[in-house]
């Protein structure tokens, strides 16, 4: 598996961010006609048009996914992604105006930079401002900005996590591809070994296992840090918002693969599944075990491709040292 969420055709992705307070926004622009499904199984959700992607809403289509740092605060950035797409005339014609369609989902990254500073309108327009069909920047750019993960000791035990992104091209043709920011409660693993790449720290080296502690630990520890983990799977199979919906519900293994625990009462876990269209019908049993596949790839890019930043080690540092 190589590649990034543009190697779907017609995709376009940006990165805004703000260095000083360790925190952003990534924008994904869809082409015209794309469908899209949002499967949300975290405890502590922060979303924003995610009603209106269920099968049964009105709405078909959608025109862009924004994901941002600064808790609920963040859901702003969704208001300057609207503004950039009604200056290009794209939306959902209501007759007197075309409105876009942007579902939105945050993160909780105030803990590591600054609390009084986070993603608004302005930075959702610089992120569309700067989406191209290039690869996708990774590590800690955009919405990766201030994300870290392993947080049971606290932030200051934490590594820091990013955004990661990798694409399949299936013997059919169609292109199953993954983006995700993670910014979890849990550890991050390989997919293939379990081996922990990135997660809590204890003070004189080497990882906690959060997963082994929780075991263990008494009912009045204070856990640590707000987490999240935002995810966007995209296709160019055809699909309606039903098979999107299936699909965000499989590639949610991918998560559950690499990051432990995962969907916690702490995390806002959402998997957003997007479809261009471009290319035929695949079956779901197809799409969905690449969609798992390809999420696992880009959870363990996300941090690998992190650096040090905030005080915080990265994966790799910490890799090199053991």
């Amino acid at each position: 598996m190589t590649g990034s969420l543009t190697n779907i055709a017609g995709i376009t992705v940006g990165h805004a961010h703000d260095s000083e307070a360790l925190t952003g926004c990534t924008v994904i622009l869809l082409p015209s006609g794309s469908t899209c499904a949002a499967d949300v199984r975290g405890g502590a959700p922060g979303t924003r048009e995610t009603d209106l992607l269920a099968p049964q809403a009105m709405v078909q289509h959608i025109h862009a996914i924004c994901l941002a740092g600064g808790s609920a605060y963040g859901l702003a950035a969704a208001t300057g992604v609207m503004e950039w797409l009604h200056g290009q005339g794209i939306g959902f014609n209501v007759n007197v105006a075309k409105v876009p369609i942007v579902p939105a989902a945050v993160l909780f990254d105030l803990a590591l930079g600054r609390a009084d500073r986070w993603p608004d309108a302005a930075m959702g327009y610089a992120a569309c401002s700067n989406a191209h069909a290039g690869p996708v920047a990774e590590g800690c750019v955009g919405a990766g900005m201030g994300a870290a993960v392993g947080k049971i000791l606290g932030i200051s035990q934490a590594t820091k996590g990013g955004i990661g992104s990798a694409a399949l091209l299936l013997p059919s043709g169609v292109t199953v591809a993954a983006l995700v920011v993670t910014n979890a409660f849990g550890d991050v693993r390989y997919d293939q070994g379990g081996a922990i790449i990135a997660g809590a720290r204890m003070r004189e080296g080497g990882f906690v296992d959060t997963a082994h502690l929780l075991r263990s630990v008494s009912a009045d520890l204070v856990f640590g840090g707000g987490n999240t983990t935002l995810a966007v799977i995209a296709t160019d199979a055809r699909l309606d918002k039903a098979g999107c919906k299936k699909l965000a519900e499989m590639a949610q293994d991918g998560l559950a693969r690499t990051i432990r625990p995962i969907h916690t009462p702490f995390d806002g876990d959402i998997v957003f599944a997007a479809a261009t269209g471009s290319q035929p019908t695949q079956h779901l049993l197809i799409l969905g075990s690449a969609a798992a596949d390809v999420l696992a790839l880009a959870v363990e890019r996300s941090v690998l491709m992190a650096t040090a930043l905030g005080g915080l080690p990265s994966a790799a540092q910490l890799i090199e040292r053991i």
